[in-house]
């Protein structure tokens, strides 16, 4: 059987590292933070007290840490992955950091002797909990298909996207995309409503055309009921934005609209609202406009 560790029990971390233990894997967790782990040891599930100790009883050691800074400290701490891996370990590393950050982290691995696969996410927690996250998978062809039953047990679709690096450059692909597209909505949103439209009638009008979608439909509904609860919150998308703004300016792509999108996230995040689910973009907006969305 093989065993799987996991490092990283935040609010995506966690429905994964279950998804594993579900799907049969034998499961070796670990969190820098010890109460996340509390649930797992009662359920049974191995509990290891380090990094290293964790990395030196799986076959595969999956990192879903907040950024580049913690795969960086994770792997190259004492008693890190590092000091832990040989020629049968295989990392792959699914948080979402800087591209340089993923190609550092890959050198890091392979100077070990062991294998590397960036393996970013694209999804929230409802997705991870459900086990429909879509994979992003960059790395040796051979090594993804040897880890995609690893990743199909929280993953669907697993798409492999190029070599090491181009899953990191596609999950800034899609969450550059997603930023914009909810900046945008709520832009129109704060514009209808101040012309004296009902949200309801937007929702509906958005929904009824060419401009449907998951998104437009999921977050409508959440303003429409005040629930910013976060799913992704807005200072995971403003620092999205800006790993891609970063990227961009790196390989000379012009990204206008992002950069504006990124300082309407960076508004919010101002205002106090960067714990909240993005779609609080919308607050800022409602409060220079002086104007509710959501009061009919």
């Amino acid at each position: 059987m093989t065993t799987v560790g996991f490092i990283g029990l935040g609010a995506m971390g966690t429905p994964m590292a279950w998804n594993l233990d579900d799907a049969g894997f034998d499961v070796v967790v670990y969190n820098r933070t010890t109460d996340h782990e509390q649930p797992f040891a009662e359920a049974g599930v191995s509990v290891a007290d380090s990094p290293k100790h964790l990395t030196k009883r799986s076959d595969v050691v999956c990192l879903m840490v907040s950024d580049g800074d913690a795969v960086a400290e994770v792997l190259e701490r004492d008693l890190g992955v590092l000091d832990g891996l040989d020629e049968s370990t295989t990392v792959v590393q699914m948080s979402t950091i800087a591209y340089e950050e993923t190609m550092a982290a890959a050198e890091l691995v392979a100077e070990a002797g062991a294998r590397f696969v960036d393996a970013p996410v694209s999804g929230t927690v409802g997705p991870a909990r459900e086990g429909t996250l879509v994979g992003l998978a960059g790395g040796d062809e051979a090594v993804v298909e040897d880890v995609r039953p690893v990743l199909a047990a929280m993953c669907d679709p697993v798409v492999h996207c190029g070599g090491v690096g181009q899953g990191t450059n596609m999950k800034l692909f899609v969450n550059l995309l997603l930023g914009n597209a909810m900046n945008a909505f709520a832009e129109a949103l704060v514009f209808g409503r101040k012309n004296g439209l009902a949200l309801d009638d937007m929702r509906t009008v958005v929904g009824s055309g060419g401009l449907d979608c998951p998104l437009f439909a999921g977050k409508g509904a959440a303003i429409a009921d005040d629930d910013f609860e976060s799913r992704f919150p807005v200072d995971y998308q403003f620092k999205d934005l800006s790993l891609a703004l970063a990227r961009a300016g790196d390989i000379g792509v012009p990204l206008s609209q992002t950069a504006a999108a990124r300082e309407a996230f960076s508004a919010a995040r101002a205002r106090g609202y960067g714990d909240e689910d993005m779609a609080a973009v919308l607050k800022p907006l409602e409060e220079m406009a002086n104007v509710s969305v959501n009061d009919d």
